[in-house]
């Protein structure tokens, strides 16, 4: 797939993927920071921001989509940072393409299967996404009514804004969404898929690079039984924890992520 992208700087790549509801703009103030010494590249992935909506939604196609782009750029060798959906993708292209990376940094996000019924957030993907797909956005007549589809379950006001970045004005100025909800739905269980565990796998141990796991300590998806396992795959992994950060660090403590690029891939 002929993935959008955003593309920053100059000097030595950097692949930044977002999550699930986010596309490359979301990483825009990070870029800025980092586009001083990097090249970084902010793709948006299939079924969101303005790439391409296909039914297929895996991590084995996001990953050959990401394939296919710096293939496309002529990149040979580069860092890669995922959040959430985005370090899954990035989880499965380490494991397929090694000898592509020199470093790797995923955000809040175990890289193996997690069930969607033992975390919080399982119900509420299953919601938020309900709610899109059954909702016409040519509908709404201002995005206070929009923000009402989601304050039944979400109290957060940053999350509801953060979701409602989703909906654009088309042409004759009605509302659509810019991912594609009912794909994303149709899904839900493809994108709690993860790698599989490292005692029941032919995944290769992954060596040869830095890998930083970020955890937000107010976030539940990284877990400390899943420290073994990460570590069985990715010898090399540090796990940092970031205390007083939710599941969004990039918003909330941009400075973690920017200050441990420049301090263990220093260019």
């Amino acid at each position: 797939m002929n993935l959008f992208y955003r593309e920053y700087g100059s000097g030595y790549p950097l692949i930044i993927l977002h999550g699930l509801y986010g596309s490359s703009d979301n990483w825009i103030s990070i870029a800025d920071d980092l586009s001083d010494s990097y090249r970084v590249i902010l793709p948006d992935q299939r079924n969101h921001g303005r790439s391409a909506h296909d039914p297929v939604h895996t991590y084995e196609a996001m990953s050959s989509d990401l394939l296919e782009l710096v293939n496309k750029l002529e990149i040979r060798e580069f860092i890669l940072a995922g959040h959430s959906m985005g370090g899954k993708t990035a989880s499965f292209f380490a494991c397929r393409q090694p000898g592509m990376l020199s470093g790797l940094v995923i955000i809040d996000i175990s890289p193996f299967r997690q069930d969607p019924e033992e975390i919080t957030a399982g119900s509420i993907h299953h919601k938020i996404l309900k709610k899109m797909t059954e909702t016409d956005p040519s509908e709404l007549r201002n995005r206070e009514e929009a923000d009402k589809l989601f304050s039944e379950f979400i109290s957060s006001e940053k999350v509801r804004n953060f979701l409602l970045k989703n909906l654009k004005r088309n042409r004759e100025g009605s509302f659509k969404w810019k991912l594609n909800p009912g794909n994303l739905y149709n899904n839900l269980d493809n994108i709690f898929e993860g790698l599989k565990m490292p005692d029941n796998t032919d995944n290769k141990i992954i060596r040869g690079f830095p890998v930083f796991f970020l955890r937000a300590m107010d976030s539940a998806y990284i877990k400390d039984q899943d420290y073994h396992d990460i570590q069985a795959v990715f010898p090399a992994a540090e796990i940092i924890e970031v205390p007083g950060s939710s599941h969004w660090i990039h918003a909330e403590k941009p400075g973690v992520i920017t200050g441990l690029l420049r301090d263990n891939f220093p260019v």
